[in-house]
């Protein structure tokens, strides 16, 4: 099967700045439990994803494009650019800050805590 992806524009997600597009490769359905998202996530330029904690599941982020700041569990700030991977932990928080003028793009991976389903 071949499908294309299918793509959101979500407003101040999780309580961030501006509207970010998530195009979505896998559905929840598609990650049968394994996860609830596989996306490809473009921050625009001045945008956020508001500082959120993860309870029963992990996100990485790789970052594809861009450059931008992220917010980890314990407040640090880390420039981070192209080839870069950020890493949440089960019951950690985190934000991505996009300050920039160019989009921010980034895949982003929710997985689920072995044994816990959403």
């Amino acid at each position: 099967m071949v499908r294309k992806t299918e793509t959101a524009f979500v407003p101040n997600l999780r309580g961030g700045e501006g509207t970010i597009e998530i195009r979505h490769i896998l559905s929840k359905k598609e990650l049968m439990g394994h996860g609830s998202m596989y996306a490809h996530v473009i921050i625009p330029p001045k945008a956020s994803l508001g500082f959120h904690q993860h309870v029963g599941n992990t996100e990485p982020y790789y970052v594809l494009k861009g450059n931008g700041i992220f917010v980890d569990n314990d407040g640090s700030r880390t420039k981070i650019c192209p080839g870069d991977v950020c890493v949440i932990e089960v019951g950690q928080s985190h934000a991505i800050e996009n300050p920039g003028n160019d989009p921010l793009e980034i895949m982003a991976l929710v997985i689920n805590e072995a044994g816990k389903c959403d």
